[in-house]
């Protein structure tokens, strides 16, 4: 579905954000990009609906060069999902959630249709929410609301860029489930952000770990866990480990 082919990006002066990227991404994959502020993840997403360009080497999504697509529609064809919500203030939230399908040229009815469809599917029901404004809801149902806004035109791919990051622990928690079985459900090919490594662990298919912007490994949780490739796989996947022995001795009474 979406391929990297020696991808380089650069901020001038010699210094690259990312350094021959080759990765694949087969369709109705879940991958996590994962790694330190700065590696290069936001920016491999952004490459993919082009808000960003390569200086070399191919971004491919079903066998084509987006730089052979037209751009606008590139993005509306692709789900984004931002970490602060990006919801228009002005709007409720079924003009919200309609603003793709709009600009697609869906009649009113289709969109009010697909707007109640997901608003229901991510728990806010359509009666009581789609009047209101992003000002009258938590930080958990606005980002529900921008979840259903990348879903509104019926997108196979979804990037989002730590969607879940601003979030208290519970509402976190829950919407990583939602969005975990609306991603099963729909069959949506999915590319998330992260630096949380255990939410990377728990929500992805495979992991790819960048570290300045190289691709230092890629594979299932279960592998970059038992057989990190480099000392910084290690490291990173250590930091779970601690955490779980750390909760294990205060069960147990250990102070």
């Amino acid at each position: 579905m979406i391929r990297f082919e020696d991808v380089c990006r650069s901020y001038g002066a010699g210094a690259f954000a990312l350094r021959s990227l080759s990765l694949e991404v087969p369709a109705g994959e879940f991958l996590v990009l994962l790694g330190p502020s700065g590696c290069g993840k936001t920016t491999t997403l952004k490459l993919v609906n082009r808000l960003l360009d390569a200086d070399s080497g191919r971004v491919l999504i079903d066998g084509r060069d987006v730089h052979s697509l037209d751009a606008v529609r590139l993005r509306r064809s692709i789900g984004y999902v931002f970490q602060r919500f990006g919801l228009f203030p002005h709007m409720t939230l079924a003009e919200n959630v309609g603003v793709v399908p709009r600009l697609l040229g869906w009649g009113a009815g289709q969109i009010a249709e697909r707007t109640d469809e997901l608003l229901e599917l991510l728990g806010l029901p359509p009666a009581e929410f789609r009047g209101r404004f992003p000002r009258h809801l938590s930080g958990g149902q606005q980002q529900r609301v921008g979840v259903a806004r990348a879903l509104a035109a019926r997108p196979q791919i979804m990037l989002l860029d730590e969607p879940f990051g601003a979030l208290d622990p519970m509402t976190r928690d829950r919407l990583q489930a939602e969005y975990a079985r609306i991603h099963r459900d729909l069959g949506l090919t999915t590319v998330m952000v992260t630096h949380d490594v255990t939410e990377a662990l728990l929500l992805a298919d495979r992991i790819a770990l960048l570290q300045d912007g190289e691709l230092v490994q890629v594979g299932p949780p279960a592998e970059l866990l038992n057989a990190p490739a480099r000392p910084v796989v290690a490291e990173l996947m250590a930091t779970p480990r601690r955490q779980i022995e750390r909760l294990e001795a205060l069960a147990h009474g250990a102070p």
